[in-house]
């Protein structure tokens, strides 16, 4: 198994989950986080931020458990539908997962998703 996490800006969120939805993923996270760093979007689209006195674009995280087969195909969903070409269009990050379990039926590894 596999954990998709994907850094994409707020206003594509709507189209990238549409697409992965379109590829059979069911299951997500979607969570609003800022994003600091030198490859943030665009001068107009960040602003000051006056908790952290540092510049912050709005993104969206996406996390997506799945078989390690199925990674391939969405990162490639993930990059064509969060690409704009301009700097700030995000990061994807692929990590292993040991184990998944189900809380509510204990399934467990492949079963629980």
């Amino acid at each position: 198994m596999k954990e998709v996490k994907a850094f994409i800006r707020s206003d594509k969120a709507d189209e990238v989950i549409i697409a992965l939805k379109e590829l059979g993923v069911l299951n997500l996270t979607a969570t609003d986080v800022k994003g600091i760093g030198q490859s943030l979007a665009a001068e107009d689209d960040s602003k000051y931020s006056v908790n952290l006195i540092q510049k912050y674009s709005k993104i969206a995280k996406l996390e997506i458990v799945c078989r390690a087969v199925d990674t391939a195909n969405i990162v490639e969903v993930l990059q064509k539908a969060a690409y704009t070409g301009q700097q700030g269009d995000g990061m994807i990050y692929v990590v292993p997962v040991e184990t998944a379990i189900k809380i509510r039926t204990g399934a467990y590894g492949g079963a629980a998703l």
